[in-house]
Order: C-alpha cells, then sequence, then structure tokens
C-alpha cells in the first residue's frame, strides 16, 4: 500500500485559526508562532450566529443588517491581524454567519488550509469538550489536521514556542504507518525528538505478548517510520501496559513533550472514545498542545475506515 502524505501537512503554507471573540489568546499565540516559523499566510476565521437588529430611519421598524454584524465581527478581529501584519505574516479575517462547525468545515472544502488551529475552555460540568459539538465535528471531519490548544496547556512563550519532543501514539492498526510518518515528517521539520508510545491495554495483554517480548515490539514500532526518515529524527519507542489515556497524559509530562500527535479513525469509534472520556481527557488535560488527523484526513493518506461498527480502543487511533 502507497501511503501518501501531504508536505503542507508538516510544514503549512495556510494556517486557518478558528476564533470565537474574544480570541483565545493562547491559541492565536501559537497559531502566529506557527504561521511565521513555516512562513505561513494565517486566516482568522470567525463564524457568528447573533445578527445586530437595526431600525429603520422612516418606519422605525426593527429589522437586522446582516452588513453591520459582519462589520462589527471583522473590526473585533481586525487588532489580531495587525499583529499577524507586524510579524510581516500575511493575514486575512474572514467572518461568516452561521453554526460555526457547519461554516469551519465549509471554508475549508473552499480554501487550500494546511491546518486548523483552535482554542479551548475550561472543562464544564458534564466534561463535554471545550467547544462542544464543535471541536468534535472539527476533529472527525476536517480534511486536513487539527492543532488543538487545550485549556491546561502551558503557555509557550516562555520556551519561544519550540517543539523540542514530539509524544505519538501508535499501534499496529493499519493506520498508525500513517500516524507515525505523519509525526516524524513534523519532528523532522521542527529538528525534535519523536517518542512513540504503544500501550498494551490489560485485556489484549496475553495476545499481544504471546511468546513476545516488551523490546521486540519496541522494535517494531521503529519500522513505523519511513526509511528515508530514519537517520533525520530521533525516535524512542516505548511500550507499557496500562489506560491509554493515562499513560498517554503520563508520558506526555514524563517526555516533556511539546506536541501529542494523535490518528481518529471512523466516527463511530470517535464517538465510542468520546463517551468514555478518552479524547476528552487527553484534550482536557495536556499540558501540551495536541494534533489530530481524523478520518478524512487518513482516507486521503490511503487508508478507508471498513467497518463503521468499530468501538474498540486502537493507540494512536481514536
Amino acid at each position: 500500500m502507497t501511503i501518501v502524505i501531504k508536505p503542507g501537512w508538516s510544514k503549512p503554507s495556510t494556517i486557518l485559526f478558528a476564533t470565537e471573540t474574544p480570541a483565545n489568546e493562547k491559541a492565536f499565540a501559537f497559531a502566529l508562532a506557527q504561521a511565521v516559523e513555516s512562513g505561513a499566510s494565517l486566516i482568522v476565521f470567525h463564524a457568528y450566529d447573533t445578527l445586530v437588529a437595526t431600525s429603520s430611519e422612516t418606519s422605525g421598524i426593527r429589522y437586522f443588517d446582516y452588513g453591520a454584524a459582519a462589520r462589527i465581527e471583522q473590526k473585533t478581529l481586525e487588532p489580531l491581524a495587525e499583529r499577524v501584519r507586524a510579524a510581516r505574516i500575511d493575514c486575512e479575517v474572514v467572518v461568516r454567519p452561521g453554526l460555526p462547525a457547519d461554516q469551519i468545515l465549509s471554508f475549508l472544502r473552499e480554501r487550500q488550509v494546511d491546518r486548523v488551529v483552535m482554542g479551548t475552555h475550561s472543562p464544564g460540568p458534564i466534561g463535554k469538550l471545550l467547544l462542544g459539538s464543535v471541536a468534535e465535528a472539527v476533529l472527525r471531519t476536517a480534511r486536513v489536521p487539527v492543532y488543538i490548544v487545550g485549556p491546561d496547556v502551558v503557555d509557550g512563550e516562555y520556551r519561544r514556542f519550540a517543539t523540542r519532543t514530539i509524544l505519538c501514539a501508535v499501534s499496529m492498526s493499519e493506520a498508525s504507518p500513517i500516524v507515525a510518518e505523519f509525526a516524524a515528517g513534523l519532528a523532522a521539520q521542527h529538528g525534535a525528538r519523536l517518542v512513540l508510545q504503544h500501550v498494551i491495554r490489560p485485556q489484549s495483554r496475553s495476545e499481544e505478548l504471546a511468546g513476545r517480548t516488551i523490546e521486540e515490539i519496541e522494535e517494531d514500532l521503529l519500522a513505523l517510520i519511513p526509511v528515508d526518515l530514519q537517520d533525520r529524527v530521533k525516535v524512542q519507542p516505548i511500550v507499557v501496559p496500562g489506560d491509554p489515556t493515562e499513560e498517554l497524559l503520563f508520558q506526555a509530562q514524563a517526555q516533556m513533550a511539546d506536541l501529542i500527535v494523535l490518528g481518529a479513525q471512523g466516527a463511530s469509534a470517535f464517538a465510542a472514545i468520546t463517551r468514555h472520556g478518552v479524547v476528552y481527557k487527553v484534550l482536557a488535560h495536556a499540558h501540551c498542545p495536541v494534533i489530530t488527523l481524523s478520518p478524512a484526513v487518513l482516507a486521503q493518506a490511503g487508508i478507508y475506515s471498513g467497518s463503521r461498527a468499530a468501538e474498540s480502543y486502537l493507540a494512536g487511533v481514536f
């Protein structure tokens, strides 16, 4: 099988920063830093679902002024654009009426964008993702990698937004070579160390370790790295038994990861993991940003999800 990784996924030429108003300053800082590092143009995108009520001078009848609403939203976001341009980066502000998730995905179909950057709020009392259905819809269906800055992410400015260590969750699933190659490409781009982690769940331990050692499985993980990247990236494989979410968050701290890479395969699988809290916990509690590859991204690279009924967790594929 030929795996196709688009160059823009590792080194974007156009980044879309999906924002609310007021903007998430921490997420904006990460988006701007990535644009500066890669020389990418930055699109500041905002979808609004409120309209400005205006009364006619002649009739006094109140009506909704779509143009006025757009101008107000545009004006609110213009200071962000000025900061981007001050960094000598091309910037465009796009505001659209409608549901945020729908408008973000529609825009991605219309324009050439290589990466989406989104911020999140603190988790709610019922444990929803920061942006709720907006984040879930974008993560599940965007045709480009999605970079999420969660509420517990440490401000990157103190380390000049450097990416020195990337943690990638992988397994022996069909999608893992793509996830690993994408992570390796990012590591090569940043000159970063790459940690490949596979977590063996308790119910799978006897099957995965039957006649094999942890060291042998770690050797299999190294084989996920493309030959042309093996000499360019320092890779450390880690195989441990336990709970995938807990181990991923633990290793992110222990390895001082600057970025976590995860894959997603199948909408029903994503929904299943959301119910069990894996996605929520990683995005809500990771101290570093998380970049995800949706089923649509994996499909472009040559992986097509077979059964939509799959409900089991695969490390690196959620």
